[in-house]
């Protein structure tokens, strides 16, 4: 359950959290070859490579809010939530592990 509907924290700082992180990640890895989605709160297009220009993106990750925020925080590692299958990633380009936490990415460029 998203930590906002647990009462931890409302859902638009939690919507905000969310928006700021995946810009920050487009930051650290801009481009247009990912298309990461954190439904229902943003997304974004990142990673140098081809660009998309129509239909589903050939490189697509997928996640929740709360895993999403615990991705780009570090409070969890991207092999955890692949494994446990709170992030879905299709396409050569989609492993983010390089890139969250996002502190440590942009500490890295």
């Amino acid at each position: 359950m998203a930590a906002w509907l647990a009462g931890e924290t409302d859902r638009r700082t939690t919507t905000t959290a969310v928006r700021f992180t995946l810009e920050e990640l487009a930051d650290v890895a801009p481009g247009n070859a990912v298309e990461v989605r954190v439904p229902p709160a943003g997304a974004v297009q990142a990673v140098a490579g081809p660009r998309h220009t129509r239909g589903t993106p050939p490189n697509v990750v997928e996640t929740d809010v709360e895993t999403w925020l615990a991705l780009a925080t570090g409070r969890l590692t991207w092999a955890d939530a692949a494994a446990s299958g709170t992030v879905s990633a299709s396409g050569e380009r989609a492993d983010l592990s390089a890139l969250l936490p996002l502190q440590a990415a942009r500490d890295r460029s």
